[in-house]
């Protein structure tokens, strides 16, 4: 088996407040192999989004720390690297779709403002010297990309003047500005309508088939992982409890934890697939 784009080793993460440490990551590994689709699920609160952080370098020190456990990322060490180098890094081959589209952008820019700082900065790190028109340009081609009509007008437009969708769509745009090899999504569409989430979700698998990128999936809903993923990794209160491919998963489930995600999904029908299950305590 080649080596993996993303591999994270016996991750452990600590939280201190008040002058007690908590353990919130205990041991956690995982691979996602270049050109994969890889989800990470678990019920809220399991520590999904604290790996996310872990592996993006976003988590706040205090009271957040990294106690033990390694990231590589195509096979260097981010947790050993120098921090210009890791910055850099994250601002243009790891990249990441922010969870919440009414929220995650500034409400007093523009999209065009913050897509082009993005692209700006991004630029920078990648030794390239664009002028204003033509990040602009570029911009407006990832807007399109993602299936934004009239992408001049979204680019004056301010986030409270674009739907739901919308906003994730941009979300989705910024994140492939620096064109990056791994892609994570965090919860894409969980604040919007049903019909909207899936256009979004097949607008994402889409975009990062045709481009061929590794993609991370972070996610509570079952429903998705069997769209877009071939492998699944379960977590439960920061631990990967069970993992394999993701047909191979849902037939046949090893950990009780697994057996009752799967049979918390709401059916037409009525009724589970497994019966009454109790979540592992």
């Amino acid at each position: 088996m080649s080596q993996a784009l993303l591999s994270v080793r016996d991750l452990c993460v600590e939280f201190s407040t008040y002058g007690r440490a908590a353990k919130v990551l205990k041991g956690v590994s995982l691979d996602v192999p270049a050109h994969s689709h890889v989800a990470l699920v678990g019920e809220s609160g399991s520590g999904k989004t604290v790996t996310m952080k872990a592996i993006m370098g976003l988590l706040r020190t205090p009271p957040a720390t990294v106690t033990d456990g390694e990231i590589f990322f195509d096979g260097r060490d981010l947790l050993t690297m120098p921090p210009s180098e890791r910055l850099a890094l994250r601002g243009t081959a790891m990249s990441m779709v922010f969870q919440d589209p009414m929220s995650s952008l500034n409400p007093v820019f523009t999209i065009g403002d913050q897509m082009g700082t993005i692209l700006k900065y991004a630029d920078r790190r990648l030794g390239r010297d664009r002028s204003k028109s033509a990040r602009m340009a570029r911009v407006a081609e990832v807007l399109g990309q993602v299936r934004m009509r009239d992408p001049e007008r979204v680019i004056r437009s301010y986030p409270i003047m674009l739907s739901g969708g919308m906003r994730q769509r941009v979300l989705i745009a910024m994140a492939l500005l620096s064109e990056p090899r791994l892609l994570i999504a965090d919860e894409p569409g969980t604040a919007l309508d049903v019909t909207t989430q899936a256009q979004i979700l097949k607008l994402l698998k889409d975009l990062v088939d045709a481009r061929g990128l590794a993609l991370l999936m972070i996610t509570h809903n079952l429903g998705v992982v069997r769209e877009t993923s071939s492998t699944v990794y379960v977590m439960n209160k920061g631990e990967i409890v069970e993992h394999g491919p993701t047909a191979e998963l849902f037939a046949a489930p090893r950990e009780d934890y697994t057996k009752a995600l799967i049979a918390a999904v709401p059916r037409l029908t009525g009724g589970t697939r497994y019966g009454t299950v109790e979540a592992a305590p």
